[in-house]
């Protein structure tokens, strides 16, 4: 198992706050990788409105938000699983599955590692190659799949890469592991972000596959990580029952599904965030493309990582740099096959981007 080293997580403000001094609310963080837009109005409006819906049990089967969430999906009801977050869904999926060889193409979320290992499992990596530009080589990967891995996790777009994989890839990719009976557990939840979503999404071959589990939620785009609200995609019918008969009832509340019922059906919200997200990390990439002192990697999510050219700085100088002007970005040093030449940081606003930027490249800078 690989070593993660301590790091500083995008809800750690309260440790921020503590190190350096500096008041949480203050911080503009651009390690979360949320949506710079905050809750929807539509959402706000809601939930104060329907507040009585604490006043009763929510539906146990969840019949209106999963359908809800399949329409906004493009898949059926019975296709959608919903938990208390993304994390509840991927423990009750180790759980049942219980593999004992996992591979994950990394650098990657360290959750998936965690969590086959709490289910007695051993995880391998294969890793994206710089060289690459982190794309996935498929006919390598192809080529390291055998009947002695159960699990193969993959997050599409990549955190912290932002690389993505097409569907046509992945249709490859589960083709192979149907012949090794490799589960394969695809974790989309920066694929709202990207650009060309349609060639990215897994979605429609749960129709087709029933090797698949992919996996989203409502933290990053809808802005809303303390509502824990996620769900899964699956059209593996075995698997379903399988994760309803284990999971508590009632692990989301009431409030929570009203959320559901409105953000998924929020086409305004949904709108401006795509459009503001692409505009804005189409600008930073260019001017970041141009710039000598960093390489920057093509983004498919609503975040860049970028490696630090000059030998004299590093990723955790950046880090210090920005936390005392009151922006926080990712030090890559704590993932898996990066080192301290890599940081991430996610789009925001262009007030807030050109701050960043200015900051990065020690010189002021405006985006056009």
């Amino acid at each position: 198992m690989i070593k993660h080293k301590d790091h500083f997580h995008g809800s750690d403000l309260e440790k921020i706050e503590e190190i350096y001094g500096i008041r949480r609310e203050e911080i503009v963080s651009f390690s979360a990788n949320v949506n710079p837009l905050g809750v929807s109005p539509r959402l706000r409006s809601a939930l104060s409105k329907q507040i009585d819906a604490i006043t009763s049990y929510p539906d146990r089967e969840y019949t209106s938000l999963r359908k809800c969430i399949a329409e906004y999906c493009g898949t059926e009801p019975e296709h959608i699983l919903v938990g208390n977050g993304s994390t509840e869904l991927i423990s009750l999926f180790i759980q049942i599955e219980h593999p004992q060889k996992a591979l994950v193409i990394g650098p990657t979320y360290s959750e998936y590692e965690r969590e086959i290992a709490l289910g007695g499992g051993t995880t391998l990596y294969y890793p994206l190659k710089e060289k690459d530009n982190f794309h996935l080589n498929v006919e390598d990967f192809l080529s390291h799949l055998n009947e002695s891995i159960d699990l193969l996790v993959i997050c599409n777009p990549n955190n912290p890469t932002s690389s993505c994989i097409t569907r046509n890839e992945m249709r490859h990719i589960l083709d192979a592991c149907k012949q090794n009976d490799i589960y394969v557990m695809v974790d989309e939840t920066y694929v709202e972000f990207a650009d060309n979503m349609d060639e990215i999404s897994a979605v429609p071959l749960t129709h087709y596959y029933n090797n698949i589990f992919i996996l989203r939620g409502t933290s990053k785009f809808f802005a809303a990580p303390g509502l824990r609200l996620g769900y899964a995609i699956t059209g593996n019918h075995d698997l379903m029952k399988a994760i309803n008969t284990r999971k508590n009832p009632w692990t989301i509340n009431s409030l929570a599904v009203v959320a559901g019922e409105t953000m998924f059906r929020d086409t305004e919200y949904i709108r401006q965030t795509r459009e503001l997200i692409s505009g804005e990390r189409a600008a930073i990439y260019r001017l970041l493309q141009e710039h000598p002192a960093y390489k920057v990697y093509e983004p498919s999510g609503n975040f860049l990582l970028a490696r630090i050219l000059s030998e004299d700085i590093t990723s955790q100088d950046l880090f210090d740099r920005a936390i005392r002007r009151k922006m926080m970005i990712r030090d890559c040093s704590t993932f898996p096959f990066l080192d301290n030449k890599y940081i991430r940081f996610c789009v925001m606003k262009r007030e807030d981007n050109e701050r960043l930027l200015s900051c990065l490249l020690d010189s002021d800078v405006r985006l056009s």
